[in-house]
């Protein structure tokens, strides 16, 4: 394993990470305590010092169970969850800052722990940015000693942009991968400056980097990529990264190519996150074990070589590029 800083933080933290929002099983399946246990266990023991979580995965089951675990081990692992999302409707109006505190000491609990190493705004609406109010209830929840930083989960560039300036604002949570480039423009280079540690979600973009899907791929009634395609739940962008299903199964197509003796592509997409030092870290999700340690084999590879990117840019440029780029 190798580390990373985590920005302002100084947490020295596993460049792969663990995303918790489907450890207790897949996407649909219901939350199998056991699963999760073996899941965060599997991904310690090979050198991950930091998982991220939320209130809202499984109903806090997913708080529960990191908390569980990282209780149980001696390692010094950072745990990082969110809030924001339980607010229903999920407007600007709903943000307010005894309603963040409430669900800050909720987490606490869940977890067991005394306090939060970051707690991340989880993608709030575009005005809540705006309002430094919000942002202002932190420092008292630092001073009380219930949360070391702050940090935000963003949909959007616009919205990183904007976080960062707030001091005490610490990381951005954000999609990147090859398929959703943008933010490795602007945003990287201001957040280097004001030393934001920067956190790549959703990184194999729901799966389809993997290269394991294709036309005939069929998923579970209650999981996202059944039913959030065209953004009917939540944002589309979370969802395939927000590209056409069909069109992204094409570039696929073209970076197996690239591949051609290699059967999982993952390894080979977060590589090409990895490549970007401004990245602290990135946070890809597993429902088993075999997921978390496809994501970990990423150091069993030779390295890519300046050559492979640039054709997998090719194919970003060619496929995604039009369609996506200018939306998030």
């Amino acid at each position: 394993m190798n580390y990373r800083k985590l920005g302002k933080t100084n947490f020295n933290i596993s460049e792969i990470s663990l995303g918790t929002w489907q450890v207790g099983g897949k996407w649909g399946s219901g939350f199998n305590d056991k699963t999760a246990d073996e899941l965060i266990n599997t991904a310690i023991d090979n050198g991950v010092n930091f998982i991220d979580t939320a209130d809202v995965y499984e109903n806090g089951l997913s708080e529960t169970a990191v908390g569980r675990v990282v209780r149980s081990r001696s390692e010094r692992i950072y745990v990082a969850t969110k809030c924001g999302r339980q607010i229903n409707p999920h407007v600007n109006d709903g943000y307010q800052p005894k309603v963040l505190q409430k669900f800050v000491e909720d987490s606490l609990k869940r977890t067991g722990l005394e306090t939060l190493d970051l707690i991340q705004l989880h993608c709030p609406p575009t005005e809540v940015y705006y309002r430094p109010e919000i942002f202002e209830m932190f420092d008292r929840l630092k001073d009380q000693g219930k949360i070391l930083n702050l940090g935000v989960s963003v949909e959007k560039v616009e919205e990183a942009l904007k976080a960062i300036e707030y001091s005490n604002v610490t990381t951005v949570q954000i999609i990147f991968n090859l398929f959703r480039q943008r933010p490795s423009q602007l945003f990287f280079s201001e957040a280097q400056k004001k030393d934001i540690g920067i956190i790549a979600r959703v990184p194999l973009a729901s799966g389809l980097l993997t290269g394991k899907f294709d036309a005939k791929t069929t998923f579970d009634a209650q999981d996202h990529r059944n039913f959030n395609r065209n953004g009917d739940a939540f944002d589309k962008g979370e969802t395939f990264s927000g590209i056409d299903y069909d069109l992204g199964l094409k570039a696929v197509e073209e970076l197996k190519a690239l591949f051609p003796e290699t059967a999982n592509l993952a390894p080979i997409a977060l590589q090409w996150i990895l490549s970007f030092n401004e990245i602290s870290c990135i946070i890809p999700g597993a429902s088993k074990e075999s997921h978390v340690l496809s994501n970990l084999s990423v150091y069993n590879l030779p390295k890519l070589s300046s050559e492979k990117i640039s054709e997998m840019n090719k194919i970003y440029e060619k496929y995604i590029k039009q369609d996506v780029h200018h939306l998030w």
